[in-house]
């Protein structure tokens, strides 16, 4: 188990992202990243999808929901973060969930 989810679950929420060619890159930051997430974590993923449109976004927000994980998955698209600090955080502890023509094994 990484991350405190299950190999199938990780699998799950790569195929929603894979279902959406406009996303280039899912990552995973946060408490789950640093290793340091309680049992009720949030699941913190930010996705590289710079041509995505809010439509789409609702969608994949709604397909992630329709797994009915007991997590919530909070997503956020990286072009629209101002803050630095968590941009910085991203970069440091931020873990590649999802990458666009790669099949990923997170380790």
């Amino acid at each position: 188990m990484k991350f405190g989810l299950k190999e199938h679950t990780i699998e799950e929420i790569r195929e929603v992202f894979a279902a959406h060619s406009r996303i280039e890159k899912a990552i995973l930051y946060g408490s789950r990243a640093k290793g340091n997430y309680k049992t009720g974590s949030d699941i913190d993923i930010v996705l590289l999808a710079p041509d995505i449109t809010l439509t789409e976004l609702f969608r994949i927000e709604n397909q992630l929901d329709d797994l009915l994980l007991p997590w919530k998955i909070d997503l956020s698209l990286f072009h629209q973060i101002s803050n630095p600090d968590l941009i910085e955080h991203i970069s440091r502890v931020g873990i590649v969930l999802y990458e666009r023509g790669n099949s990923l094994s997170v380790s």
